[in-house]
């Protein structure tokens, strides 16, 4: 069976906050509802859509050429992100996606949304790492992210 739902939240390869989609009753009540990633739709839920959007909106980067461009400026320089680390190069923790978009914008870049930052891997050694920023549909941005001790 199909449930009709609300995404809340941006979920890769479903939608983006505020689309109405339908995917399988497990999925929606086992991941989705859980992590307050979606909700169930209904008629006076429905109505709400059109406030998630328009909050989507003032959030996110307006045009294609500007996501580009933030995109050349983000790729420019790796973005520094001091954590602490015992004597081994192993972090106590991980960087997390709050902590490099923090990052980036003490470096004077843009503000980006942590939820839109996506790491493959966990960050939890210092060196050189690359993780993946959603800027637009169309645009994905690859950012070398260098973690260095905390002084």
């Amino acid at each position: 069976m199909a449930t009709k739902i609300i995404l809340t939240h941006e979920v890769t390869g479903l939608g983006a906050p505020g689309d109405i989609v339908e995917v399988k009753d497990g999925y929606a009540r086992n991941y989705l509802f859980p992590r307050g990633l979606a909700t169930a739709w209904t008629k006076g839920a429905a109505k709400q859509v059109e406030a998630i959007r328009r909050a989507r909106k003032s959030r996110e980067i307006a045009t294609l050429d500007d996501a580009k461009a933030v995109k050349d400026r983000l790729q420019a320089a790796p973005v520094v992100v001091p954590a602490k680390a015992g004597a081994s190069g192993r972090l106590f923790g991980a960087v997390t996606t709050a902590d490099i978009a923090e990052a980036v914008a003490a470096a004077g870049g843009p503000k980006l949304d942590r939820r839109k930052i996506e790491i493959a891997q966990a960050i939890k050694s210092l060196g050189d790492h690359t993780v993946q920023v959603r800027l637009h549909e169309d645009v994905t941005a690859q950012i070398d992210v260098r973690v260095v001790p905390q002084a």
